[in-house]
């Protein structure tokens, strides 16, 4: 009784947050997700000649070629974020985001780096989510038509998202024998495992939300490092992902994990 006790008030408590913030959490959430986007793009403008001989450098592909690439990044990056914000052809902005990622993923060789590339990958499953959040709006067009219940690619983009976004925290694991360690792994690993097959959901979403959003004030505090340093670019890089990845969270909190989920299934048991 003592553990349902704990539950039942932890559930009512994340009900009572949702309530209170249902109307500005997407609004939140979007902004989140897009951050770290929207902080390279802007960082492609100011460090443009940086980038450019760092791609010609590597890929040796002349001065015209690099330039090009670090006008897509800059252009495609920062577009995809005002159409996102603005709500104005998400789908489109989701499908152009998802070209950058692979994008970049080839140009810096994330592709051969296993941390960077399941960031890279959780940073995919926060545009699939808000993939689904834009089939749901444009659903909502129609409220009052008679419809099947949701649509399957939602369905299963949300599935998608939900897997994808718990690689960011498989890179958070600590093979520390410290009982600090052990504990953040054991609970981590528990709460990644309910977000991936949606049991006790949004609770589950806005635990790991607090927990990695108190991780990056404290691991990634790239504004307590001078700009001249390469490690305050590494860990602003660093903080906007996480921050990304923090707003998908938000966006399971807010719109559930979908029909491909055990929180579904309870409803039909």
């Amino acid at each position: 009784m003592g553990q349902n006790d704990i539950m039942n008030t932890a559930e009512d408590f994340a009900d009572q947050f949702l309530r209170v913030t249902k109307q500005y959490l997407p609004h939140v959430a979007r902004l989140c997700l897009i951050s770290t986007f929207l902080e390279d793009g802007i960082r492609m403008w100011f460090q443009w000649s940086e980038q450019r001989d760092y791609i010609d450098g590597t890929w040796n592909c002349g001065y015209f070629l690099a330039s090009i690439f670090v006008f897509i990044n800059l252009f495609g990056q920062l577009s995809g974020c005002i159409l996102v914000l603005s709500r104005n052809f998400v789908q489109y902005a989701c499908f152009g985001l998802f070209g950058i990622i692979a994008l970049q993923t080839i140009a810096y060789s994330i592709l051969w780096d296993l941390k960077f590339l399941m960031r890279n990958l959780a940073l995919g499953g926060g545009l699939l989510l808000l993939l689904a959040e834009s089939r749901s709006e444009g659903k909502s067009m129609f409220a009052g038509v008679p419809t099947m219940r949701e649509s399957s690619p939602k369905q299963y983009m949300q599935l998608g998202g939900r897997v994808l976004l718990v690689l960011m925290f498989m890179t958070l694991l600590h093979f520390d024998m410290n009982f600090f360690s052990i504990l953040q792994n054991i609970v981590g690993t528990a709460l990644i495992i309910l977000v991936a097959i949606g049991f006790k959901t949004k609770l589950a979403a806005l635990t790991l939300v607090i927990w990695l959003f108190g991780i990056n004030i404290y691991f990634n505090a790239f504004w307590t490092v001078p700009a001249y340093k390469p490690m305050h670019d590494f860990l602003k890089y660093d903080f906007f992902q996480t921050m990304s990845v923090i707003g998908g969270l938000l966006l399971v909190v807010a719109l559930g994990p979908g029909g491909v989920s055990m929180d579904e299934k309870k409803k039909e048991w």
